[in-house]
């Protein structure tokens, strides 16, 4: 009895599991299509993002790439410019040369030409010698007013000649022996002026002092003495130039 009831029961129970399992295999098949699909968009979405990805990426090396070749371009101007400055100033300066040195020149048109300097004539060493030689001659000779005549001459006409000092000596010791007082007076004086070092400085003062007082020029006399002690206070002149003084 119920043993026929249970199978009575589990008859329509299995009816109903029988009709419930189609439904649910279609929505398991329904979600995995649905899941597939989703898998798929995302895929695509990804892929898509990759491109982009890819674009932007090569964008910026693009970017960049161009970033550095305007760097160099801005390089590049800069050296023109600067090569273009200096070039800019160099023609300045140039041009500011040109109008001093053309100013210089307008100058000196303007200017009065200068006198033309006479070129002093050529000494001939040989006629020189034979000049100096025949005024000493006449120096030994005795013939004091030709031999002091001949060194004044002298002097004049070879003023840088070695032998000019030793013509200034004898040219007043002849006039000394001449009694030409002044003359004589002026050589020792010039002598020991330009040729102080020279060993005949010394006596030249005394000469001068001897000069002077035969010219009556006493007070000169005495200036010179002073001078001679002074300045050469150790030579035989100079010793008996402080005893002079010490007597007057």
């Amino acid at each position: 009895m119920r043993a026929g009831l249970v199978s009575r029961l589990a008859a329509p129970m299995f009816l109903l599991l029988a009709g419930a399992l189609p439904m649910s295999a279609q929505a398991g098949m329904f979600d995995d299509d649905e899941a597939r699909n989703r898998i798929e968009q995302l895929r695509v979405e990804m892929t898509d993002l990759g491109k982009r990805a890819d674009t932007v990426s090569r964008n910026q090396i693009d970017f960049a790439n161009q970033l550095e070749a305007i760097k160099g371009d801005i390089a590049k101007l800069r050296g023109q410019i600067e090569v273009l400055t200096y070039e800019l100033e160099a023609a300045q300066k140039r041009q500011k040369d040109f109008y001093v040195d053309l100013d210089n020149r307008l100058r000196k048109l303007e200017q009065p030409p200068a006198e033309a300097k006479v070129e002093a004539p050529k000494v001939d060493p040989a006629q020189e010698t034979r000049d100096y030689e025949a005024a000493l001659a006449g120096l030994k000779a005795s013939k004091f007013r030709e031999a002091g005549a001949s060194f004044l001459a002298f002097i004049k006409t070879y003023p840088n000649s070695s032998l000019a000092a030793s013509a200034h000596y004898w040219g007043g010791y002849a006039h000394a022996q001449a009694r030409d007082h002044a003359a004589a007076a002026e050589l020792f004086g010039k002598f020991a002026a330009s040729w102080s070092t020279d060993d005949r400085a010394p006596g030249a003062l005394e000469s001068r002092v001897a000069s002077l007082e035969a010219g009556k020029d006493f007070k000169a006399a005495k200036a010179t003495l002073e001078q001679l002690a002074e300045r050469y206070p150790n030579s035989e002149a100079g010793k008996r130039a402080k005893l002079r003084l010490k007597k007057k």
